[in-house]
């Protein structure tokens, strides 16, 4: 009683359905929601208006100061040029001088070309790639569909971005854990192209179907991993690169915000826009079950805030109230947050329940609240 939803302030536009890899853990391709089977290749430039014509009356109806278009896909880089310009011009037309607009690309990075990056440079869109560890470690499931590993064209690529001329595009890497990866080795490889942020992220997996890897439910091998690359990210000091998870969790143990969907309690503010214009949830819930995103609206509807109603939106916003009672009465439940929602989900009692994730985010929460401990402790010394 009395809850109000929290404003959207991120978009996700999936501007190309279709992928020039075929990663095996792809949420999109490999696991339970095999919807983009049934979406037009390329959004097209009717959805592009009208969703950058919703998202601006949405930011203008909220007086948002700021909101976030990621182009994602699939591979957004299949689009094309033409297209990725007409999103740029459409959303910073919509948009005006109502609010910031900050336009990113998420891709895989084989396609990066000084060519492709001219048309990022000129509209001011950054953009993020994906790297998940040296030639090995990436090649374990970052693959083209003959087998062939994809490290020397997201490298070459990388390189490219890093380049005098791109640098300013750069805005991070994404890198998705394998427990066969040496974590202090998977870091250093990542950080030889000094991005400006490193989100490492578990695999997609559910009570229905486990992490890849762990032994029992009571093992912790995802904890032991990122406790390795913590200690030696932390021993680096204060001009270390920025990791996304050990941020969210230092800030939450802090007791500020998290900023990750990961851990913590932020309420939900991210849409999906299909390239068919169907409004989706966060893409990864693609994991849990077909269907999973849903919202059963589309951009041509009317306005967002009726998407901000429907229950699977409702139940990322309500932080503490969605959680289960194993999760609710847990020290670290304001910390966590019952870990990723996806993550949650279990076949018969829905996402009611802890994180498939649950040990391993304790151990690994535990152990980085011993080092901010020793520093508030050194500081109140000082």
């Amino acid at each position: 009683q009395g809850w109000k939803p929290s404003p959207f302030r991120q978009f996700i536009l999936k501007i190309h359905s279709k992928c020039n890899l075929a990663c095996d853990y792809c949420y999109m391709y490999e696991l339970a929601d095999q919807s983009w089977q049934y979406q037009p290749n390329v959004m097209s430039q009717e959805t592009v208006s009208a969703s950058a014509g919703r998202i601006a009356d949405y930011a203008r109806r909220h007086q948002l100061s700021s909101i976030r278009v990621i182009l994602h896909g699939g591979e957004p880089l299949l689009a094309g040029k033409q297209l990725i310009g007409f999103v740029a011009r459409e959303m910073r037309a919509a948009i005006g001088e109502s609010a910031d607009i900050r336009l990113s690309i998420q891709t895989n990075g084989t396609l990066l070309t000084a060519g492709m990056l001219d048309l990022p440079s000129s509209h001011s869109v950054r953009v993020s790639g994906s790297l998940d560890g040296g030639k090995d470690g990436h090649a374990l499931h970052r693959r083209y569909r003959d087998g062939r590993g994809s490290y020397e064209a997201v490298a070459r690529g990388l390189r490219l971005l890093t380049s005098t001329p791109y640098r300013p595009l750069f805005a991070g890497l994404l890198s998705v854990i394998d427990l066969r990866n040496d974590p202090v080795e998977t870091y250093e490889s990542l950080v030889s192209f000094a991005p400006p942020k490193i989100d490492f992220l578990l695999p997609h997996a559910t009570w229905s179907q486990r992490p890849p890897g762990r032994a029992d439910d009571s093992s912790t091998p995802y904890a032991d991993w990122l406790i390795a690359v913590f200690d030696h990210w932390w021993r680096q000091g204060p001009g270390r690169t920025e990791v996304r998870l050990f941020k969210s969790v230092v800030r939450l143990l802090l007791g500020a915000n998290g900023g990750s969907e990961q851990v913590g309690l932020d309420p939900a503010d991210l849409l999906v826009i299909e390239t068919d214009g169907s409004i989706e949830q966060v893409d990864s819930l693609k994991a849990a079950f077909a269907g999973a995103p849903e919202t059963g609206f589309r951009i041509t509807d009317g306005d967002l805030d009726a998407v901000a109603e429907s229950p699977g939106i409702v139940a990322r916003q309500l932080g503490m109230a969605a959680l289960s009672d194993t999760c609710v009465s847990c020290r670290l439940s304001r910390t966590c947050g019952g870990g990723m929602y996806s993550h949650r989900y279990k076949t018969g009692t829905g996402f009611r329940n802890p994180s498939v994730y649950c040990v391993d985010l304790m151990k690994f929460i535990d152990h980085a609240s011993t080092y901010v401990r020793a520093d508030i402790g050194k500081i109140k010394r000082g």
